[in-house]
């Protein structure tokens, strides 16, 4: 019992410290104005070429909105409630899929960083004429210091991302079940309103897929290697 006890104490351990080691570099990372820039002009043709650039239509539509704006930003705002939420459940109900969603949810952090370092990219709100920071005008909190306007880390959007995480999860955890497929209604939630409050592009979101995709396969991977040397140790 004892032993069990400090197993899950380490575990949570581990995830604190990874969790702020892995926000204090994101905070220093995607400050570079002019490439930021750059790199939301080549989104933003991008999209325009296969008429995929909904972003400022659709934020213009919710801005006319305050009740559905609000919702908007209440989401935006709690999400890592439903994260924390979904990995305690995982945790404590589910641990014979736990090692495998939580090496997921590490690789996705560990995979994210050089993409923010190498592809700094502005945000709609920031980089479209037109375009109204919801979150700003409608805080939960009402600080717009939480809205920060030198941080360019717009690709890939980890609002979806970990709310693809959290499908993911529960997916893992109910396959099999008539419930398995409810959880992947987050992630269609969560990029309307990413979408919508002008916090990300339609790209943002197929870059936060390709994410998932890559995390589950080097967790796939780091659990290979595990399960290969756990028979070699003593």
């Amino acid at each position: 019992m004892r032993k069990l006890l400090s197993g899950r104490v380490a575990e949570l351990v581990f995830l604190l410290l990874w969790f702020l080691l892995f926000a204090r570099i994101a905070a220093l990372l995607g400050t570079d104005v002019e490439a930021a820039t750059a790199h939301a002009r080549a989104v933003q043709d991008a999209e325009h070429a296969v008429h995929f650039d909904v972003e400022l239509s659709a934020n213009r539509r919710l801005a006319g909105q305050p009740a559905l704006a609000q919702l908007a930003v209440a989401v935006y705002r709690l999400y890592y409630v439903v994260v924390a939420g979904v990995l305690a459940w995982v945790f404590v109900r589910h641990a014979e899929v736990y090692h495998e969603v939580r090496r997921t949810m590490v690789a996705m952090m560990a995979l994210v960083l050089p993409v923010y370092w190498a592809v700094p990219l502005s945000p709609p709100r920031l980089a479209l004429p037109g375009a109204v920071d919801i979150v700003a005008r409608y805080d939960l909190f009402h600080q717009e210091s939480w809205t920060n306007p030198t941080h360019y880390t717009a690709m890939p959007s980890m609002h979806v991302g970990w709310s693809l995480w959290c499908a993911y999860a529960v997916w893992t955890a109910l396959r099999g079940t008539r419930w398995a497929l409810l959880p992947w209604a987050f992630p269609l939630l969560m990029v309307a309103v990413v979408i919508t409050t002008a916090n990300h592009y339609v790209l943002d979101v197929v870059g936060s897929v390709v994410l998932l995709v890559a995390a589950i396969a080097a967790a796939w991977v780091w659990g290979r290697v595990v399960a290969r040397r756990l028979p070699a140790a003593p």
